[in-house]
């Protein structure tokens, strides 16, 4: 067909389309740059908001063991290593979430990554390095039996021991010990401190063998009854901060507690919690 338009015509309209088509491109382009900010600015979001999710430290400790950690009246965790694990948390800047966790889960708990560290007065032992990592000290602890004031159980003479029946707490270092050095005890375990406290003071069992604070905390409430028998047992026991194996938190823990220790920080707590030092 024979194209009837005349010259101008046809410029006209080859100028409308160039710039109806440039006009689309524009657009296009324009369009494909907002999406591309879209995607960037929500990948800069979800960004940010696994940074704020990094920024929280979850914490786990027995909630059991006054004075280092219990649980009080108004159902909240208290004690000694609930204050420093707080201050471990403010020191690193980031948001402290402590539960509560029995004590023969609380190992399997971390390693399910349930949380990511343990201050809990742990004993760092070889055992247990053979399942976490452990931090620096941030505490040594002692041994001590106690019983009845009216009784004549004597620590000093192995053949009371061995002749006894003795509470102590199950997969702790007390009752390791008792095992370890005499493993002909009788000795009664329980799932925690408390029950053993319990069945001391119901004359369930003849004596009983803890870490020194914890005993020390129960006699001032029970003081009328019973007391400390023998000598403290040094163990060379030292608390430390469990996390997985190697996990760099490890060493954030080790920055942080060196500087809560060199700022007085650890100290105050410290005063707060233990009348003996």
């Amino acid at each position: 067909m024979v194209n009837s338009l005349p010259a101008a015509a046809q410029f006209k309209k080859s100028r409308l389309l160039k710039g109806t088509a440039t006009v689309m491109a524009t657009l296009s382009l324009s369009l494909l740059l907002s999406g591309c900010n879209n995607q960037q600015t929500e990948a800069d979001d979800k960004a940010a908001g696994a940074q704020e999710e990094q920024k929280v430290l979850r914490i786990a400790t027995e909630g059991a063991y006054a004075p280092f950690n219990y649980t009080d009246a108004e159902g909240n965790l208290q004690g000694f290593d609930v204050d420093i694990a707080n201050a471990l948390c403010e020191q690193m800047k980031v948001s402290c979430e402590i539960q509560a966790q029995d004590w023969e889960g609380i190992i399997p708990g971390l390693k399910a990554k349930k949380y990511d560290a343990i201050v809990a007065a742990m004993s760092v032992t070889p055992e247990r390095s053979q399942q976490v990592d452990f931090t620096d000290p941030y505490f040594t602890n002692a041994l001590v039996f106690i019983a009845s004031k009216d009784s004549t159980f004597d620590p000093s003479h192995s053949d009371n021991i061995t002749s006894s029946k003795i509470a102590a707490q199950r997969s702790t270092i007390s009752s390791q010990w008792l095992e370890s050095t005499y493993p002909k005890a009788n000795m009664q375990l329980y799932d925690t401190l408390n029950n053993a406290f319990l069945d001391l003071e119901s004359n369930r069992v003849d004596a009983m063998i803890s870490d020194k604070l914890p005993a020390i905390e129960w006699l001032s409430k029970n003081n009328s009854q019973f007391e400390v028998k023998g000598a403290d047992i040094e163990i060379d026991d030292n608390f430390a901060i469990a996390v997985r194996k190697q996990d760099a938190l490890k060493e954030q823990l080790n920055e942080a507690l060196a500087a809560i220790k060199a700022n007085g920080t650890y100290d105050q707590i410290k005063d707060k919690h233990f009348s003996i030092k």
